[in-house]
């Protein structure tokens, strides 16, 4: 028996037949895993004492024919399982092929159907803003600078292409007092409802979810409805421009600033860069979408054991699916980072829920507004 190193080592000196010689003490030298570097002739003959021999070296050709059989006997263990679900159970393949059903029936990238939605209005051609806000001045100043500042720290830019070619651009103006929120209320309320009604046709073809209480099911979906919504989110977005890509619709946080410094501002857009860096396969997208979905700590959720079993059973179909489909060790610590971004951004998703409620305590005309905005209704 003997280690790598030192099996190297014979293999090589018997294949140069150089004739070493001991430039210390004429072939008496102490060879240990320390010093055995030092004197190449002490540890050939040290080899030799050992018991190895030359004979029992494997040639270039036989090498080779092991390492093409270790290759065809992997190919063969590879060839017996179905291609793109190694190592997942029956039970699994299932999960994965309803929930990728569900969201192909669902939600479609293009946004083809998300029409009819109201576009910003330019602020000084009848934009409807309450009178008490048109102009501002004192304590009402500064408390709609403080419900701005709870909005968000950069402001959304929106580009629509027309089916002639043509693109319409919209920009909030630089200071108009926090009023471009109005403008855009309309159609952020527009596309909240489209989101909201494709997450809630996602959870109805889930047959575990199905199964669940009217009760447990409302409330599942009005814990998750915010993360899954940025998950969705998360699959259009352009890590490189910034982007959100929805069809013919683009938006974009301007940055005041200028730079990443907006990461620093904005959570929700640091949590969209940091998952697309992920570059995530439809699978996991879906997986963590189901993970999110079966939370067994909403508020209002009844049959909380049930639910967790559920959650647990598709955070192992993901971990699976990691190892099965990503090759190692590249992405070995995957599954860890995937389950730290749903964290963060439960996180982010409470931290939305405080800044509405702070909102709703600032000023009276917010309440309304932001219940259109967040389709915050019972409905």
């Amino acid at each position: 028996m003997t280690c790598e190193g030192c099996k190297g080592f014979f293999r090589r000196a018997m294949k140069r037949n150089a004739r070493l010689r001991c430039p210390f003490r004429k072939g008496t030298c102490e060879i240990t895993r320390k010093t055995r570097r030092q004197c190449q002739a002490c540890r050939l003959r040290k080899c030799l004492e050992s018991g190895m021999r030359k004979e029992m070296i494997m040639s270039d050709a036989a090498v080779e024919q092991r390492r093409a059989l270790i290759r065809r006997r992997r190919g063969e263990r590879i060839g017996t399982r179905p291609p793109g679900a190694r190592g997942l159970t029956e039970e699994q393949q299932a999960m994965i092929k309803e929930l990728m059903a569900a969201q192909m029936k669902t939600f479609d990238t293009t946004f083809a159907h998300f029409k009819d939605f109201r576009l910003p209005e330019v602020l000084s051609s009848g934009c409807r803003i309450p009178e008490s806000l048109q102009t501002p001045s004192g304590e009402e100043a500064a408390k709609w600078t403080r419900i701005r500042e709870g909005l968000c720290s950069v402001k959304l830019s929106l580009q629509l292409r027309g089916d002639d070619g043509s693109v319409w651009n919209y920009t909030p103006p630089a200071d108009s007092g926090g009023k471009e929120i109005f403008s855009l209320l309309p159609h952020m309320a527009d596309m909240s409802t489209y989101m909201f009604k494709g997450i809630i046709n996602f959870a109805k073809v889930i047959s575990h979810f199905r199964d669940l209480p009217i009760e447990d099911q409302i409330s599942l979906l009005k814990g998750a409805s915010f993360e899954l919504c940025q998950l969705r989110f998360n699959t259009v977005f352009n890590a490189e421009t910034g982007t959100w890509e929805c069809g013919r619709l683009s938006y974009c946080l301007e940055d005041p600033a200028g730079g990443f410094q907006q990461l620093l501002l904005e959570p929700v857009l640091k949590f969209h860069y940091m998952l697309k860096k992920l570059q995530l396969h439809k699978e996991e997208y879906v997986l963590m979408q189901a993970i999110s979905l079966f939370s067994p700590d909403r508020p209002g959720v009844v049959q909380r054991s049930a639910v967790d079993q559920l959650q647990e059973r598709f955070a192992v179909a993901l971990k699976a699916y990691i190892e099965c489909n990503r090759p190692q060790p590249a992405h070995r610590f995957l599954f860890l980072k995937i389950m730290a971004m749903l964290t963060e951004l439960r996180s982010i998703n409470a931290q939305h829920t405080q800044r509405l409620l702070h909102i709703q305590d600032i000023h009276p005309f917010a309440t309304p507004l932001m219940r259109e905005l967040f389709n915050l209704t019972d409905g």
